[in-house]
């Protein structure tokens, strides 16, 4: 189940893998810039042409520290950084301050800071979390396409919320067993939500 969320269309697809291919099906051969996590999938997906979720990252930093091993450190000091990125962000989303201003004073030394750590952190003990910084270290760049793009958000939890419904009825549904009963998911659920962001009567429509 794919979901691509943007401001006024919600699209959902049915494939039978977590591919290439279906990702293609689904954002075209030249999409804009896309928030994603760090699926093998989204490789192609180069520096500014993507923003890798800060969300799923803070989840990766806890899991180093709740490892309570040599890495636990560096997990700390990663979720700091990352707790203070989505307070001053927040600032942004509210309307308190502009993009402009966390470029000017927080984007610069955050991202000398995290650079900093992952790199540390890419030769800890723990292989877990060292192999977790090098992964991140190879996507560096992704993390901080936000700060510089209108429109562009450090998560993405508008895509997660949105694929929230679709996942629950999954599970009491048992999923489709077709491509009659895919299309007609993918598209009500694609209609329902893309209806609900355009502030649109479902049943009018």
């Amino acid at each position: 189940l794919w979901v691509a969320v943007t401001t006024l269309l919600t699209v959902f697809l049915i494939r039978p893998n977590r591919n290439r291919v279906a990702f293609d099906a689904l954002a075209g051969p030249t999409p804009g810039v896309l928030t994603t996590d760090r699926f093998p999938v989204y490789t192609h997906l180069k520096g500014r042409r993507r923003q890798v979720c800060w969300a799923h990252l803070r989840r990766d930093f806890q899991a180093m520290i709740d490892r309570t091993d040599a890495g636990s450190g560096i997990g700390e000091d990663l979720l700091l950084h990352a707790d203070i990125l989505f307070d001053r962000w927040q600032r942004v989303r509210d309307g308190t301050r502009s993009r402009r201003w966390f470029q000017r004073t927080h984007a610069g030394w955050l991202r000398a800071e995290v650079k900093a750590l992952l790199e540390s952190g890419s030769s800890a003990a723990c292989a877990k979390t060292a192999g977790v910084c090098r992964e991140v270290l190879a996507v560096e760049e992704s993390l901080w396409t936000f700060a510089r793009r209108d429109g562009v958000e450090p998560t993405n939890n508008a895509a997660e919320r949105a694929v929230r419904h679709a996942v629950c009825w999954r599970k009491t549904s048992y999923g489709t067993d077709g491509e009659t009963g895919s299309r007609f998911v993918e598209r009500i659920l694609t209609v329902v939500a893309s209806c609900r962001a355009q502030g649109r009567n479902v049943m009018d429509f």
